[in-house]
C-alpha cells in the first residue's frame, strides 16, 4: 500500500515582533510586517499564491510517500517532486521606489527515511537568508556579520500502516514566527516564541543545520479559529491595546483575584493552573481571561509565563461579549473534557 501526504510550514513576521535596528526599518516603512497566514492550505498552489502575494517569508513544503507491505511493515519512502523550499523576497521601499532583494536559498536537507515496523518518518529542512544585509556584532568568530542570519524549519511526517499521519516541527530558527499545517491542510502547530536577539547572535555558519546544529523549538497547538478572530478584533479595533511583558516565571493573573481585562498572547507560552494543577499550556494567538470578564470579575485560573511573554491587554468595554461567551464555552469544554 502506498500512502502520500503533504504538510507545510509558513514563516512570517508578525506586527511589532522585531526590535532594535530591524524595528526602525519597519517603523519607517522600508519593509513591512506580514498579515497572519490563512487557517487552511487546500494544496501546494495556495502556498505559491501566497508567495506571489508576498504573504510570508519562506515555506517548507514536505510532500512525501511511504510504502507498506501486506503485513503492514514499512518498506520504503521518498519525496514527491513538489517537496522543498518556497522562498519569498524582500522589498525595501525608499520613498516612492521599491527595491526587491532576492533571497539566498540553502540546499534542502533530507536524511534517509526512518523505517521502523509499521511506521516510517521522513524529515526535511529548508531555509536561507534574505538578500538585505543586517550588519551586527556576534559573540563568536568572526565577531561581526554582514549577511542576514539564517532562517529555517525542519518538518517531519510520520506515516503509519493504517494510513494515518502525524506532523511535527522538529527544529526551527528562533525567528521569525513558524506556523505548521497538517496533512489535512489545517493549521495545527505554532512555534511558541520568537527570539530576535538569539537569532541575530547565533544563526549563521556552523550554528545552523547546514553546519552542525539544528535548534529544537518550543511548539504549541494552534488556537481555535474563533480565538484568531477575537485576537484580530482586539489588535485592529478602534482602541489600541496596552502591551505587557513578563519574564519567565512571572504571574500574569492569580486565581481568585479581581480582573476585567482580556489578554491576547502575542509571543511566548503561559501555563494555566486551576486549583494547583496545570491544565494547559497556551501559545501565541491564544485569548485568555474571558471567564472573569463574563462571570463576575474574578479570575478562574492562575496564568504563569513559562517563557518570556508579550501580551496585549484589552478592557471589557472594547469587546464583543456575544463572541466572548462563545469562546468561554469552548474553553470550558476543553478544561472539563
Amino acid at each position: 500500500m502506498r500512502v502520500e501526504a503533504v504538510a507545510a510550514s509558513l514563516s512570517w513576521i508578525p506586527s511589532a515582533s522585531v526590535a532594535g535596528l530591524l524595528r526602525r526599518g519597519f517603523d519607517l516603512r522600508l519593509s513591512h510586517y506580514d498579515d497572519p497566514p490563512p487557517d487552511v492550505l487546500a494544496d501546494v498552489s495556495d502556498v505559491h499564491a501566497l508567495r506571489d502575494a508576498d504573504g510570508f517569508r519562506f515555506a517548507n513544503v514536505l510532500a512525501a510517500w511511504a510504502e507498506f507491505d501486506g503485513a503492514g511493515r514499512a518498506t520504503s519512502a521518498g519525496y514527491l517532486p513538489v517537496s522543498g523550499l518556497v522562498m519569498g523576497s524582500t522589498t525595501v521601499r525608499l520613498g516612492p521606489l521599491g527595491v526587491t532583494f532576492r533571497a539566498t536559498s540553502l540546499p534542502t536537507l533530507r536524511p534517509d527515511p526512518e523505517l521502523g515496523g509499521d511506521a516510517v518518518r521522513v524529515v526535511q529542512t529548508v531555509g536561507g537568508r534574505t538578500g538585505v544585509p543586517i550588519p551586527r556584532p556576534v559573540p563568536e568568530p568572526p565577531y561581526v556579520q554582514w549577511a542576514a542570519p539564517t532562517v529555517w524549519t525542519t518538518l517531519a511526517v510520520t506515516f503509519r500502516a493504517d494510513g494515518t499521519t502525524a506532523v511535527e516541527l522538529a527544529g526551527a530558527s528562533a525567528f521569525p514566527r513558524h506556523w505548521v499545517y497538517g496533512t489535512d491542510g489545517q493549521l495545527a502547530l505554532k512555534s511558541g516564541m520568537t527570539d530576535q536577539d538569539d537569532w541575530e547572535a547565533h544563526s549563521f555558519g556552523a550554528r545552523t543545520p547546514w553546519g552542525a546544529h539544528d535548534s529544537p523549538t518550543l511548539v504549541v497547538a494552534a488556537e481555535t479559529a474563533l480565538e484568531r478572530e477575537m485576537s484580530t478584533r482586539v489588535m485592529r479595533g478602534g482602541v489600541c491595546p496596552a502591551i505587557q511583558r513578563l519574564a519567565a516565571g512571572e504571574v500574569l493573573v492569580r486565581q481568585g483575584d479581581p480582573g476585567t481585562a482580556l489578554f491576547v498572547l502575542l509571543d511566548g507560552v503561559v501555563t494555566v493552573d486551576v486549583d494547583g494543577t496545570v491544565v494547559a499550556e497556551l501559545g501565541p494567538g491564544a485569548v485568555v481571561g474571558e471567564r472573569a470578564v463574563l462571570e463576575g470579575g474574578r479570575r478562574t485560573s492562575t496564568l504563569v509565563a513559562r517563557t518570556p511573554v508579550r501580551v496585549a491587554v484589552a478592557e471589557s468595554s472594547a469587546l464583543d461579549l456575544d463572541r466572548l461567551r462563545e469562546l468561554a464555552e469552548g474553553h470550558r469544554r476543553e478544561v472539563t473534557g
